[in-house]
């Protein structure tokens, strides 16, 4: 199936499913998706396994772009909820990261002070500890979970080199920011290389709800897929279904939005 791209650095305003009006970040080069993971659901396709040279935006280019925009947006008196750090792949990979951060919630400060900003990661960079000062700094720290099992995580997501699911739930159930951090869950159905993956399944969902009572987050987001997917035999998962997830949440006292 068809995916796609973000073509430009700054992007937008769009309305999110997740976030409402949102102005985006994309801190990855146009031309290529650059990330550790390779999800079979990712709108922005396969990532680059070194077909092209790694380049990712430059630092100076993000901020002006992105202050042209917010002078814009502030001088026709539209208003933006988040500024959205997403793209095309994982932002915290850019070797820059926490000075980006820094410098953009001080141009957020000048130009749209009530926008909040949000970082999307895949929660795999969180032991470097430049990413952390620079999570501390932001406003919504959005860190993915898509599974419960080593076999389904690494099905749906693909993670490049020796990430494993474990190493990754041990991060997040450590304590960082105070639990001050909302979990992002993908669920789907299909086959992948003739491999059946369903996370809704009730052995799935019994391993990944365990994790999130030790994870503690303010919040999990339920979503699933909404645009076109490198792998053409994915199903989106209903309403209801997410609606059922929330309800066992709901039981364990951890609080969910569905997005739909």
């Amino acid at each position: 199936m068809p995916t796609f791209l973000f073509d430009d650095v700054v992007f937008g305003p769009v309305q999110s499913r997740r976030l409402g009006t949102s102005l985006g970040i994309n801190l990855i080069s146009p031309t290529a998706k650059i990330c550790n993971f390779d999800c079979i659901y990712c709108e922005c396709g396969w990532t680059d396994k070194g077909n092209t040279p790694i380049k990712f935006v430059e630092k100076s280019d993000t901020l002006r772009k992105l202050e042209d925009k917010l002078k814009a947006t502030a001088n026709k008196l539209q208003f933006i909820d988040y500024i959205t750090f997403a793209g095309n792949g994982e932002p915290t990979l850019h070797p820059q990261f926490e000075k980006i951060i820094v410098e953009v919630s001080a141009l957020r400060n000048k130009w749209m002070p009530k926008a909040k900003i949000a970082v999307l990661s895949n929660a795999t960079t969180l032991k470097k500890e430049s990413v952390l000062r620079a999570l501390e700094e932001v406003d919504e720290r959005i860190l993915k979970l898509d599974a419960g099992t080593e076999q389904t995580f690494q099905l749906l997501n693909k993670p490049l080199g020796r990430m494993s699911l474990s190493k990754i739930y041990d991060d997040l159930k450590s304590g960082l920011f105070n639990g001050d951090f909302k979990i992002q869950s993908m669920f789907l159905k299909g086959t992948v290389n003739g491999k059946s993956v369903d996370n809704t399944l009730d052995s799935e969902l019994k391993e990944w709800t365990e994790k999130l009572i030790e994870i503690k987050p303010k919040e999990v987001m339920l979503y699933s897929i909404d645009r076109d997917t490198p792998v053409d035999t994915l199903e989106r998962v209903s309403k209801l279904d997410l609606k059922r997830i929330a309800y066992t949440l709901d039981g364990l006292g951890i609080s969910s939005t569905i997005s739909v």
